[in-house]
């Protein structure tokens, strides 16, 4: 790298040795005409137009000229190294540089000349490293000010969410749809900033390291949320790779989220919640089916149960339906917005006709709409209201639960989900071909079965749902 040079530098103790010598810049032509050395007096009466003055003797190559506002400048002009061809570089400006200090600095140049330097070329180079450095620390300054709410962010609006896009040449907006539904879109967010902004939001993305994702999984994994904790770190990898391919951080850096995966992997850290087994027995769903007119549920929340029951379909699914998709004339509702992404039909038993008849009469677009928004009442409203029916003491302030509204204590603990694969279960212990309810609940099949065996059974489906709902009629004697 070309030093910054200046007038005391220690090489400049070896110019008196090449003033002993004919230098090779010595201009011929100068000592031709007889052309005097360059003087204070020359250069300070020289005026805008006059031809460019040159020095002589050991001097020679320093010119100086005259600019159309006045300004002189010392030039030294030379035969490049590098190219053989004659080009020139500035030296300084008269009178803020002397012409003894411009002759001090021709030696130095030439020096350097002498050893195969080209100035020129070296100042250009110098020029582009301090360029490339500025750039460099410009970046730098960028990747420590992107924090992780900016990271997730960026994965939020560009990735997840719906966004507009704006036609540069006609002004018109497009809406691009995001990677999720809404409902997951809402979902990502809330699960992103519920943590990974929460508690790493603040600091730099590019400082953030393995250690600092491990205590943030642990500590949501110390809520008892291990679903929760796998969600958040599945999420803010991707976020993570998505700004890693958009040239956000160091061509060596690796995604935090992505190391404290393999981290936990290698603890043996579960970040799934156990596979459920829960099935309630024919016992167990008398109790249940004799509790729940009373329960602290809703009247709605109930109907889901009820349906959820009849049909073997994800609450979820349950909650969404609408009126527009039952046909209750063919006993068949069109589920068009499976987990699977399948649509399919599903049986209705007579049992469950009749109570949507009667549904019918109190409710519009949706068969199970809030109160509150008319729209769909969400599937978490099952879990929350669980909740504090077991947890009456901590429910919110005003709410009350009589004795037997509180949950279902007298058997082992259960979920609304528990009751899907009840009906699967149940299906099996009536004597229900395993293909038969695998259809009823709607579970696609995999492999060969799945490739060549195309048929619905949607007549076995009646029939072995209206088996079932005839079944739970014996237990309960409404349902």
């Amino acid at each position: 790298m070309m030093k910054s040079y200046t007038y005391g530098q220690s090489f400049i103790n070896a110019i008196d040795g090449y003033r002993s010598n004919q230098l090779m810049d010595q201009s011929m032509q100068n000592n031709k005409h007889g052309n005097k050395p360059l003087s204070a007096r020359a250069i300070e009466t020289m005026r805008p137009g006059d031809k460019v003055k040159v020095d002589t003797g050991e001097n020679a190559g320093l010119r100086v000229t005259c600019g159309a506002s006045g300004g002189k400048s010392f030039i030294y002009r030379y035969r490049s190294p590098e190219t053989g061809k004659l080009t020139q570089v500035k030296i300084g400006n008269y009178p803020s540089m002397s012409l003894a200090e411009a002759r001090l600095e021709l030696a130095r140049m030439k020096a350097l000349r002498r050893d195969g330097v080209c100035i020129r070329a070296e100042i250009q180079r110098e020029k582009a490293r301090q360029s490339a450095k500025i750039e460099q620390e410009k970046e730098a300054a960028e990747v420590a000010a992107f924090t992780v709410r900016d990271l997730v962010d960026l994965y939020l609006t560009e990735v997840i969410e719906d966004r507009l896009v704006v036609n540069r040449r006609t002004g018109a907006q497009k809406r691009v749809p995001g990677a999720r539904k809404p409902k997951g879109q809402a979902e990502t967010r809330r699960t992103l900033y519920g943590d990974a902004v929460r508690t790493l939001g603040d600091r730099s993305a590019a400082e953030v390291r393995r250690k600092h994702v491990v205590e943030m999984v642990k500590d949501i994994l110390d809520r008892g949320a291990n679903v929760q904790a796998g969600n958040v770190l599945r999420e803010l990898s991707a976020a993570y790779d998505y700004a890693i391919g958009l040239g956000k951080f160091d061509d060596d850096f690796a995604n935090p989220a992505l190391l404290a995966k393999s981290s936990l992997k290698q603890a043996r850290v579960r970040l799934t919640s156990v596979r459920g087994k829960r099935v309630l027995s024919d016992a167990e769903l008398k109790e249940v089916l004799a509790w729940l007119p009373g329960s602290g549920f809703s009247v709605t929340q109930k109907n889901v149960i009820r349906l959820t029951l009849w049909t073997g379909a994800r609450t979820g699914e349950v909650c969404k339906a609408r009126w527009s998709d039952v046909d209750l004339d063919r006993a068949v509702w069109h589920m068009r917005d499976s987990k699977n992404g399948a649509e399919r039909y599903v049986q209705l038993p007579s049992q469950a006709v009749a109570f949507l008849r009667q549904l019918r009469l109190t409710t519009n677009t949706y068969l199970f709409p809030s109160s509150r928004t008319g729209l769909p009442i969400q599937q978490k409203s099952l879990t929350e209201t669980k909740w504090y029916l077991r947890n009456s003491a901590k429910a919110r302030s005003g709410t009350y639960f009589k004795p037997g509204q509180a949950w279902l204590d007298s058997i082992p603990d259960w979920s609304p989900h528990d009751l899907r694969r009840t009906v699967r279960t149940g299906l099996s212990r009536l004597g229900c071909r395993n293909e038969v309810a695998e259809a009823v609940i709607g579970h696609s099949r995999k492999g060969i079965e799945g490739t060549y065996d195309l048929h619905d059974y949607e007549p076995e489906c009646r029939e072995w749902l209206q088996k079932w709902a005839d079944h739970l009629e014996t237990l309960d004697g409404v349902c």
